[in-house]
């Protein structure tokens, strides 16, 4: 009787360190753990909601007027190309657009190289029609960016890179896209990656807090990154995923414990 105690003690013993070797662990889980995320970083990253052009945006910039001919050469020809389909051939119409290059320039019809890093939409458009200006009266330029995307990355339903329409997204919203945090995000310690003049910079949010809508990078740029880290829950469980086959194997290992004890 008292070997079969002793050896139902072993079994619950080498059952628990079969379930703690099943576990994952916050080190093999979690991504972005070295890098320090404190607060004094937010000041660096206040943006004013302000959007500003940078080498790799993509713009498209159309200059119109009442009499169209008379700026026709400040606008880029759109290319018609076809696409065939099994029933019939189709003519599709594809504009052009402007890619800001390492130092910040395009290369715009008449004008030639003109200088866009570091402005607002705004301003380029007010930079751009004095410069037209020379050239032709009573028109109108539109200029739009086209490859203002982010990307929501950790504990969120949709986890992806999305294109924003438009030029202002908050966190709330890009959050919204990527179907809201799961049950196993943590809501206190969701964080930004920013790059700034080449260099990475870091700020942490705290969803638990009305706060976070007066954080000074509430507004997203563009190409910002958002982490939401797993709870410790999720941490411990991740191993634990059916496609892996993890739980299956302590089950297996369990089952030849018990076997080594039913025969002794």
């Amino acid at each position: 009787m008292r070997q079969n105690i002793s050896n139902i003690h072993k079994f619950f013993l080498l059952f628990t360190l079969v379930i703690l070797s099943s576990c994952g662990s916050r080190k093999n889980i979690v991504y972005f753990q070295d890098e320090p995320i404190t607060n004094q970083s937010l000041s660096e990253l206040d943006n004013n909601y302000q959007l500003r052009y940078k080498p790799n945006d993509i713009l498209t910039i159309d200059v119109a007027a009442e009499v169209a001919e008379s700026v026709a050469a400040f606008n880029l020809p759109a290319v018609a190309y076809n696409t065939n389909s099994t029933t019939s051939a189709q003519t599709q119409v594809l504009r052009q657009t402007y890619l800001i290059d390492p130092d910040g320039n395009i290369e715009f019809p008449v004008l030639g190289t003109v200088k866009m890093e570091g402005l607002t939409r705004v301003e380029a458009t007010e930079m751009l029609k004095e410069k037209i200006s020379v050239y032709v009266k009573e028109f109108i330029v539109n200029i739009r960016l086209v490859n203002f995307t982010i990307s929501v990355m950790g504990e969120v339903n949709r986890p992806g890179t999305y294109t924003v329409e438009g030029e202002r997204i908050s966190l709330v919203q890009a959050l919204g896209l990527a179907g809201d945090l799961t049950i196993y995000g943590k809501r206190n310690n969701v964080f930004l990656i920013r790059e700034i003049d080449g260099k990475k910079k870091y700020a942490k949010y705290d969803l638990t807090s009305i706060n976070v809508v007066n954080s000074p990078v509430y507004y997203l740029s563009q190409n910002d990154i958002i982490y939401v880290e797993p709870n410790d829950a999720k941490v411990k469980t991740s191993s634990y995923n059916p496609n892996t086959g993890v739980l299956i194997s302590a089950i297996g290992t369990l089952a030849t414990i018990v076997a080594i004890f039913v025969v002794r």
